[in-house]
């Protein structure tokens, strides 16, 4: 698994590491639920881990017994995903193999311990720290993080790894960073404790709109596109999530509308999913009158409630999306699309001030 990688695009391109290509439905249970886990590497890392002609990651399957992959070069983009699935064990495995290669054919100069007790006694490289960005879903952060910090404290002090969480959703996702940094052992024993609780919690994943890492610039016409056809109430067709699903205007005809709530909820095609939204960015998603979620309402088919006080002391507001799995899709798909850009539109007030007090 340590042999270095020429980096040449060529083994990027290998038709047999690509996420587009790998099945998970044929990783044979070994007490473990199976766990699907993606992190975010450079173009660079991603060479490492495939290796020349493929060797790494062919060694890493057939040492753990996980299917993984790396998703597609993208020109002009710097980041790929790293798709590891499979028991709960190899996934954990697969990962401090993966912290292992990274060490041994480094691409910047390794990162020395910050602390003394640091975890490094089973791993060949002195207690030099590697560096995986996790991919979680916004939905199962509270998991991960626990009450007042302390599930993440635990693994932390169980691991000897640092943890950090992004605060904001990856473009056009769900989905957030984790940065889990330490050993290769504390690597292994953090990501063991991280797979845990997404498994103990599966639940709460679903609906997750997964990032694709794509081009500024495309992400940023397809959103003007979007908005302008939405505009103009012309069926539209959103951007195209990482996990292949796309995203068309819902067209209510009058059958539809008259179908009682009784008949909706008998449904067996429909689920329920609850989301917390923090409480000063939920005037942004009603709307003035409560036309903006009226209009996701209508364009993704789902019903949408919304809890007039806190459900806890986060001081969140709790959202209920009934629907179909397509339905309640596109619904994440626009509340956190307008999430985002209620957040840029706070930082460009936010960035006038400043230019206004720099002025004066």
């Amino acid at each position: 698994m340590s042999q270095p990688s020429n980096g040449s695009a060529e083994h990027f391109d290998d038709p047999n590491t690509t996420t587009e290509n790998v099945d998970t439905s044929d990783v044979q249970p070994t007490g473990d639920e199976q766990l699907t886990l993606r992190a975010l590497v450079t173009t660079k890392e991603a060479g490492v881990i495939i290796g020349k002609a493929g060797k790494n990651v062919a060694e890493l399957r057939d040492s753990t017994g996980v299917k993984a992959g790396v998703s597609k070069v993208i020109q002009g983009v710097h980041d790929r995903v790293l798709t590891v699935s499979g028991s709960l064990e190899g996934v954990a495995k697969a990962y401090s193999l993966i912290a292992q290669t990274l060490l041994d054919n480094p691409i910047s100069p390794a990162t020395p311990p910050t602390s003394p007790t640091s975890p490094s006694s089973n791993n060949n490289n002195g207690g030099v720290m590697a560096t995986i960005r996790l991919l979680i879903s916004h939905n199962l952060m509270g998991t991960v993080i626990g009450r007042q910090g302390a599930k993440i404290k635990h693994i932390q002090d169980t691991s000897g790894v640092r943890m950090v969480a992004s605060k904001t959703l990856l473009p056009q996702s769900t989905e957030r960073v984790v940065e889990v940094r330490g050993t290769v052992e504390g690597v292994h024993l953090a990501i063991s404790e991280i797979g845990q609780c997404l498994i103990d919690d599966k639940e709460r994943a679903y609906g997750t709109i997964l990032y694709n890492p794509t081009k500024v610039d495309t992400v940023n016409q397809q959103q003007q596109q979007t908005s302008q056809q939405q505009s103009q109430s012309r069926r539209t067709s959103i951007t195209r999530t990482g996990n292949g699903t796309d995203f068309s205007d819902y067209q209510q005809n009058s059958r539809r509308t008259s179908v009682s709530s009784q008949n909706f909820l008998n449904n067996p095609n429909v689920r329920t999913q609850h989301i917390s939204i923090p409480s000063d960015m939920v005037g942004c998603i009603i709307g003035r009158g409560g036309s903006k979620i009226t209009e996701i309402r209508r364009l993704s088919g789902s019903r949408i409630s919304i809890a007039k006080v806190p459900h806890d002391e986060s001081g969140e507001r709790m959202f209920t999306i009934q629907g179909t799995p397509e339905a309640n899709e596109r619904a994440l798909y626009l509340l956190y699309g307008q999430l985002e850009n209620e957040k840029e539109r706070r930082l460009r007030g936010a960035m006038q001030e400043d230019d206004i007090l720099e002025e004066e």
